[in-house]
């Protein structure tokens, strides 16, 4: 079977002309392989529903049979919206709040606690985790990957602490590169817009008895506009290159891979500067047995420069492993550990300091969970995590799935969790000024975690063969979360706040002809919080986040003639409550014209409902998304 090249496409902002070229092809591969990078038409709703997923049991499973709330995107879902950046392609997923601060600055979260420095989600990018211990969240503006080699990007929302730890308190982002094997041939990419200018390359070829790629992109984003149309001046350079090689088949075999990265911003008022690199080998191996056993390890090094603010220097190694044993007497067992041992250098700055500037901190972690077949149609999940850090020592993320099968193609589950979110150094560490007496804020002395109880229940279902969707309720009652306490020596972090958050997340798909697929979601949530008697709070709950009660979306792929698509993505995302920043519909539209196997050319519309919107921030420094003129 020959497939369709994998890098193929040059892409724009706003209403501008793509044109992309690959030159050589990638060789045959497996179906499921393959099934990432077929056209979104050639696969119908049972075909998706066998994708299969690692986030949620750490081993390999259909996403039919997946208990948790689960969304995938795709390659295919990728390449239709012309996203050229890793946030704005994790826009697809309807269980995500994705919002666009500045021009590389983003907020995502689910299930509420959204801001830019949210620290309820993990990510990880091929088993690597991109959090900083500054403050338990990801710094999106240095994570990229080239779109053109993910698989698949693996959305959960929900609890996943018992196998990915603490901080995946209200969920897991899993993005999924290809194997090497995969991205055979040499392609380039480059896109130009009004406001956007990106050129990626890659090639791939044969090393011995493995495989290997290397790759190259760098792109420009100008500077988002005011609220007056001013630029705001923070304009974004970023360049990485990076590699992968794989030896062997993905249950017996080894992986190296790594990137190194350089992100410049204009001063928004200071000048940033962000380097990094990275560095990951994986060992998977099948034992006489038949239990697999994987062996994984990384360093990363990155390099922040605040100016005027801090300037921080982080190298992280960490090593995990796990092992998942055959099924015995209807058990399946999955079990393994980590450590990660992380080396935080900061320089201070008078408005701004970590104290101490310079920490070692070190996490370790023992993990295990069973699956019982109860029956042929139900299932019990068990499992529990025991996770060390050195600010409160030992924390236990226990989880009780419940999975029922009617039917084929149908899914009905409930779960019990507990979800941690640790101390990080922000909450420990952090004085403003930098020097004393640091009467605007202090980091608490006896700072402790915030725990999210979780109920969850929710009904996955292959309708018809042209009809499947999703829902799920939740409700996450929680403790000690982080407040803002005024006290003698000036304001500090405490944990004065508790309370609660209910939604519904629900999404679907409709194949109304072979040649027209619809995909549509949305969120609806709930949060009431209140401080505990003797809290001598200050700002109220608006810290903890900024979340709209709902948001929704709709996608149309429509295969014009066989070599037109046209792709639609229409989008509404209620008011943002403090500060407020007005509810927003958004409208983007691309047209693709595929002129052979190995040339397409986009004309990609964004923003076309109006002539701009806020999507986050204070309304003095707050981005505006507009559609430009080409």
């Amino acid at each position: 079977m020959t497939t369709r090249p994998s890098c193929h496409r040059l892409q724009v902002a706003a209403l501008a002309i793509a044109v992309a070229a690959t030159l050589a092809s990638s060789p045959a591969r497996s179906d499921r392989a393959a099934l990432g990078s077929r056209d979104l038409a050639d696969l119908t709703l049972e075909q998706l529903s066998e994708i299969v997923v690692t986030s949620v049991s750490r081993r390999e499973e259909p996403l039919g049979t997946a208990a948790a709330s689960v969304y995938v995107i795709s390659a295919a879902d990728i390449r239709a919206s012309g996203a050229t950046t890793l946030p704005e392609a994790l826009r697809l997923a309807p269980n995500l709040h994705v919002a666009r601060a500045l021009a590389g600055q983003y907020a995502i979260s689910a299930r509420g606690f959204n801001s830019t420095i949210a620290n309820r989600m993990l990510v990880l990018i091929d088993g690597r985790t991109v959090y900083s211990p500054l403050f338990s969240g990801v710094f999106w503006d240095i994570q990229d990957v080239m779109l053109e080699d993910v698989a698949q990007i693996e959305v959960i929302s929900g609890p996943g602490g018992t196998l990915w730890g603490a901080n995946a308190v209200n969920g897991v982002i899993n993005v999924i590169t290809r194997r090497a094997a995969e991205t055979q041939g040499t392609g380039a990419a480059a896109g130009f817009g009004p406001r956007e200018r990106m050129l990626a390359a890659r090639h791939g070829g044969q090393l011995g008895a493995g495989h290997y790629r290397i790759y190259a992109m760098t792109g420009q984003r100008d500077a988002a506009l005011g609220a007056g149309g001013n630029r705001l001046g923070d304009a974004v350079r970023h360049s990485q290159v990076g590699f992968r090689a794989d030896w062997g088949r993905p249950v017996d075999g080894f992986t190296l891979q790594g990137d190194t990265y350089r992100t410049d911003v204009d001063p928004i008022p200071q000048r940033r500067e962000m380097r990094g690199a990275n560095l990951l080998g994986r060992w998977n191996r099948t034992l006489a047995g038949g239990s697999q056993l994987r062996l994984q390890a990384y360093y990363d090094h990155t390099e922040r420069e605040h100016f005027a603010t801090f300037i921080e220097r982080l190298s992280t190694f960490d090593v995990e492993l796990q092992q998942a044993l055959p099924a015995w007497r209807d058990h399946r067992i999955v079990w393994g550990g980590g450590y990660r041992l992380a080396r935080d250098r900061i320089e201070n700055f008078p408005t701004q300091a970590f104290l101490p500037p310079d920490r070692n901190l070190a996490w370790w972690n023992l993990f295990a969970q069973d699956e019982i077949a109860l029956r042929t149609d139900l299932a019990l999940v068990i499992g529990a995590k025991l996770e060390h850090n050195d600010y409160t020592g030992i924390e236990l993320l226990p989880n009780l799935r419940l999975a029922w099968q009617p039917s084929r193609g149908q899914l009905l589950w409930a779960a019990v969790s507990r979800a941690v979110r640790a101390p990080s150094r922000l909450d420990r560490e952090l004085f403003l000024p930098g020097v004393p007496p640091h009467v605007v804020l202090a980091g608490g002395p006896n700072f402790v975690s915030e725990v999210s109880n979780v109920l969850e229940l929710g009904y996955r279902t292959q309708a018809t063969r042209t009809f499947a969707y999703s829902v799920t309720a939740f409700h996450h009652q929680h403790e000690r979360l982080r407040s803002i306490e005024a006290r003698a020596a000036g304001p500090q972090f405490e944990n004065w706040i508790e309370g609660r958050t209910n939604g519904i997340e629900a999404w679907g798909e409709w194949q109304p002809t072979r040649n027209w697929r619809l995909a549509g979601g949305f969120a609806l949530l709930d949060q009431q919080f209140r401080r505990l008697p003797g809290s001598a709070g200050i700002g109220g709950a608006a810290q903890l986040g900024n979340d709209p009660s709902h948001w929704w979306s709709l996608r149309s792929t429509l295969a014009l003639t066989p070599a037109h698509t046209l792709d639609v993505l229409l989008r509404g995302v209620d008011a943002l409550p403090d500060p407020p920043v007005p509810s927003y519909r958004s409208l983007d539209a691309q047209l693709r014209w595929r002129l052979s196997r190995e040339l397409e050319v986009s004309l990609i519309g964004r923003n076309l409902l109006d002539r701009r919107h806020a999507e986050f921030g204070s309304p003095a420094a707050r981005a505006f998304s507009s559609a430009a003129r080409s």
